[in-house]
């Protein structure tokens, strides 16, 4: 079980920044079973880690995603800020890195500067040691353009969800978009 992710961890270990499984697969770490079937497996770094993650990838295909294209990038030089996904290829294995951003001790939202969350606490572990962004963040990322694997993300990981958690996803949502239909069941 969370093969993927224990691979991905293999792989990250002479990395030195943070990081940590995002998408799906940290909602289903969080659960702790796998729920669904994944086309791909996420992890977050904060921007700042983006020399160290260019020095371990070295002799890794990296892409980064620049307005829907994905174009070759050696990650030799500063990213346009937004730029946030990274594509990295070697041998049978891949990754794909999303850069978050962070301000003093607060992870920031990139969609919305209001909306933050303390480094502190923003990810947990699973039993097997993988470090996962928490689910409130994940589904605050997944409430853009929702498709189907997200709402069925959004059922599994609910009841998993503590009063905490399920208050910041609500305020956060609130805060950047208001109408959307999970809203109706947080708030109840």
């Amino acid at each position: 079980m969370f093969e993927p992710c224990l691979q991905v961890k293999g792989f990250l270990e002479g990395f030195e920044g943070k990081w940590m499984i995002a998408g799906g697969w940290a909602i289903d770490l969080h659960i702790g079973e796998e729920t669904r079937d994944h086309d791909d497996i996420e992890v977050a770094i904060f921007r700042e880690d983006l020399t160290q993650l260019s020095k371990f990838l070295n002799g890794w295909e990296t892409y980064v995603v620049d307005h829907s294209q994905m174009i070759e990038n050696n990650l030799k030089e500063p990213l346009d800020e937004h730029i946030h996904e990274i594509h990295a290829h070697r041998d049978e294995a891949k990754l794909e890195v999303l850069l978050n951003r962070k301000q003093r001790e607060k992870w920031v939202f990139r969609r919305d500067e209001e909306v933050t969350f303390p480094l502190s606490n923003m990810n947990l572990h699973s039993e097997q040691g993988i470090p996962y962004l928490n689910p409130e963040i994940v589904l605050l990322y997944k409430a853009k353009n929702t498709e189907e694997k997200d709402e069925q993300d959004f059922r599994y990981v609910f009841p998993h969800l503590n009063e905490h958690q399920k208050e910041w996803l609500k305020q956060s949502l609130i805060q950047h978009q208001p109408q959307h239909p999970w809203l109706e069941k947080l708030l109840y």
